[in-house]
């Protein structure tokens, strides 16, 4: 199961965004109690002020209470086009003036003669705000305080009340989608130096080991600081192991050298058929310890050089006839035709000279070694955007159901003949590395052959 790659920016912006909605998330709880509370503040001063119009209109009349209720109390209510009034004036004696009898306060009258007194409740089923408003009397033949208790549903307050509250949230929706956006361009603003940072390191040559000197935010300093520790490292890693690898191929390659140099000086003319037969075997055997040997070092360097080398743009014809030239010996066969054909204008392709170099000396070599008979032939031409050299020879070939697995390290069609199985190894690394490929074609009219493909230069690959 692939593990999912997470981004630091995506989580930033969840972490602020998930602030941001806890933020708003108080400011719209926050909003609904100042709007309830604003809403109740508007309707009860209304409320009180009807209250206090009424007691106001409060007589005495031969010794009798009497009460005018104005029309202005209950216009004033009457703004809230959806809410039913209720009132009740209470005498002195406790008594019900006028209004609605069964209207309850809840609480004794005589708590609103300090001051008025609201309260929350439900009359007839409904919730109401009530107020609960006093007046002191005192006349010769009358005195005493009587009370004025009116009540008013919540429906306009509960309306205006969620008005406030919506358009509190639109602007704090608004704000935190505004704070959102700022927050993703400051963090994709601030983000920037990491992504300076990475085409710095991918914009340096491999070989390039020195430490990276960049301007960093100081949070960034010890990454970077652990960046260059790491290829100071790696640097003396890779000396080390150049260094080995030249020791190995001297030290190897001089003593077969002399090996070789010395089974060949061996005389025999004086051995038996039997001795003769065991000298050619040791003969045999040391060529192909230092064929393999030179391969293996080759391959070692193939791969090294794929990975720190940087491409540039070569003519693969040219490199195709250095390549020739260098792996056909002087004393081959007189009896074995080679040929080489080149194109007649510069193919270029965006590679590397060693390596393809290399991989073309491992094919023709091959073929001198394992296929050749009478005839080999090199040629270089251009085919519909790709380069091929194609190394050809009048040999056996190799059967087409081995195509797909000759070009593995190791394995070989010439099981007994001295084949090592690396030389089309190699030649398929370089050419995977250089986004091509080696093709066969199966003999038949023409002689067998390995094709080896490069796509051409384009200048948009600089």
């Amino acid at each position: 199961m692939m593990r999912r790659e997470t981004s630091l920016f995506s989580r930033l912006v969840l972490r602020v965004a998930l602030v941001l909605c806890g933020g708003a998330a108080l400011l719209a709880t926050a909003a609904w109690y100042y709007a309830r509370a604003a809403a109740d503040d508007a309707y009860d001063r209304l409320l009180l002020g009807s209250a206090i119009q009424i007691t106001a209109n409060m007589t005495v009349d031969a010794g009798n209470l009497a009460v005018t209720l104005p029309s202005s109390a209950f216009e004033l209510l009457g703004l809230a086009e959806r809410d039913r009034i209720f009132y009740r004036v209470v005498g002195p004696d406790g008594s019900t003036l006028t209004g609605y009898d069964d209207l309850d306060a809840g609480v004794d009258l005589s708590s609103a003669r300090s001051a008025p007194v609201f309260r929350s409740a439900d009359y007839r089923d409904v919730p109401v705000r009530l107020v609960i408003v006093s007046r002191a009397l005192s006349d010769p033949s009358f005195s005493g305080w009587a009370y004025v208790v009116m009540a008013q549903t919540t429906e306009a307050r509960r309306a205006l009340a969620g008005e406030l509250t919506t358009r509190a949230m639109v602007l704090v929706g608004i704000m935190s989608l505004l704070a959102l956006a700022g927050t993703v361009l400051a963090i994709r603003y601030s983000l920037l130096p990491v992504g300076r940072l990475a085409s710095t390191l991918n914009a340096r040559d491999p070989q390039d080991l020195t430490p990276v000197d960049v301007d960093m935010p100081r949070e960034l300093k010890p990454f970077v600081g652990s960046i260059n520790h790491f290829m100071g490292r790696l640097e003396e890693r890779v000396s080390l192991l150049q260094r080995f690898i030249a020791d190995a191929a001297h030290q190897i390659r001089t003593p077969l050298t002399a090996l070789t140099a010395q089974v060949d000086m061996l005389d025999d003319d004086d051995l038996d058929a039997d001795r003769k037969r065991r000298l050619g075997r040791v003969r045999d055997r040391v060529r192909q310890l230092a064929r393999l040997t030179n391969q293996l070092l080759n391959h070692a360097m193939v791969i090294h050089r794929s990975d720190s080398v940087r491409f540039k743009p070569v003519d693969l014809g040219d490199i195709a006839r250095r390549a020739f030239r260098a792996t056909v010996p002087v004393t081959v066969d007189p009896d074995v035709v080679v040929s080489f054909e080149g194109c007649a204008i510069p193919v270029m392709v965006f590679g590397d000279a060693v390596s393809l170099r290399e991989a073309i000396a491992n094919i023709i070599d091959n073929a001198l070694q394992h296929g050749t008979v009478q005839r080999l032939a090199v040629r270089v031409a251009l085919e519909e955007g790709r380069v091929a050299v194609e190394v050809a020879d009048d040999g056996p070939g190799i059967p087409s159901g081995e195509w797909p697995v000759v070009t593995a390290r190791f394995v070989t069609s010439k099981t007994g003949e001295g084949s090592m199985g690396l030389g089309f190894a190699i030649a398929a690394e370089v050419a995977a590395a250089h986004r091509g490929m080696i093709r066969f074609r199966e003999k038949g009219a023409h002689d067998f052959a390995v094709i080896l493909e490069i796509p051409v230069y384009q200048e948009a690959e600089r």
